[in-house]
């Protein structure tokens, strides 16, 4: 039984891996709070290991009658002077390491607010302006970044296990959380609070690169949406154009300047569709823009199960080439 045991908590924790895995950091408050965990396993485990030898002893060892100040001293020291002092030193080791993580940072800075149930991005520029996006988020590597978090409704939670850790995202209040991201790669992001209908369908993408990457492409994101390349392209954007899409969505350099839904000024570019749920696909794109509901309980975006297959197929197109 203790082998099977053994093999089956094995198992388990041959899942723990991957680019949403708290023990897979891939930044430096990652791999504090990695740190944070293994200690406070540690310190736990230690108070469980001495708590279980005094209850064998006392009940095992020498299962008679203790006199009355042995029996004071084991409950005073053992049950309340010992667990203070591991507690007081856990908590010593542990306090000044969360507040850095808390606090907005002076260098970058991104402005997240959690919708439902997509996520809205906008990168504070030096001079001030502001780069919407959505449903992803950009890092460079070696430069700690400061997120302002907001949210809009109901409570949500970011997270980025690889990268940090949680914090809450409360209505007409603004939190703080700050990232020093220090291998490129591609990471998920979770909302960690249940929020609606589509909770579990509300991720995000977290795409670190490095510092002449990340320059390169915050100026390409701050540019105005590509031209239609292609006529069917071209005829997308008609439709679009035609069917509204402009009241909910932006599209800069466009007549498109909705505030209601995500900015799509640079859409196809992104690593996913639909906050973390589809892949960023022409196919996708029509099945998602078709069938939103019933991709997405409860999203506020309707379906256009109406449009052609020529027209959806066009619509796609478009979408897919605002790179």
């Amino acid at each position: 039984m203790r082998t099977s045991a053994l093999l089956m908590g094995l198992s388990l924790l041959s899942a723990c891996e991957g680019r949403q895995s708290v023990l897979n950091p891939a930044g430096r408050d990652a791999q504090d709070v990695l740190s944070l965990i293994w200690v406070m396993f540690g310190g736990a485990v230690l108070l469980w290991f001495l708590l279980g030898v005094i209850f064998v002893y006392v009940t095992k060892v020498e299962p008679r009658e203790m006199p009355r100040r042995w029996g004071e001293a084991l409950i005073i020291g053992g049950g309340v002077i010992f667990p203070v002092i591991l507690l007081g030193a856990l908590l010593t080791y542990s306090l000044p390491m969360m507040k850095p993580q808390r606090e907005a940072d002076e260098g970058l800075k991104v402005h997240i607010t959690a919708e439902q149930w997509w996520w809205r991005v906008a990168y504070e520029l030096p001079d001030g302006r502001r780069v919407t996006s959505a449903n992803e988020l950009r890092l460079p590597t070696g430069r700690r970044t400061g997120l302002v978090l907001n949210a809009h409704k109901v409570i949500h939670a970011f997270w980025v296990p690889a990268l940090g850790g949680k914090v809450d995202m409360i209505p007409g209040r603004e939190t703080y959380l700050s990232f020093l991201p220090e291998e490129p790669g591609v990471y998920r992001g979770q909302c960690a609070e249940f929020c609606g209908a589509s909770h579990a369908l509300m991720a995000f993408e977290t795409v670190v690169m490095t510092p002449e990457d990340y320059a390169e492409w915050i100026e390409a994101e701050a540019s105005d949406a590509a031209k239609p390349a292609s006529a069917e392209a071209y005829r997308g954007a008609e439709v679009f154009a035609r069917e509204g899409c402009g009241g909910c969505h932006t599209v800069r350099g466009t007549q498109a300047q909705g505030q209601v839904g995500p900015d799509l000024t640079h859409v196809g570019s992104r690593k996913s569709l639909g906050a973390g749920i589809l892949e960023m696909t022409e196919d996708d794109l029509s099945r998602f823009i078709a069938h939103t509901e019933d991709i997405k309980p409860e999203v506020a975006m309707p379906g256009y199960d109406h449009l052609t297959p020529e027209d959806l197929r066009a619509l796609a197109a478009y979408l897919k080439g605002l790179t």
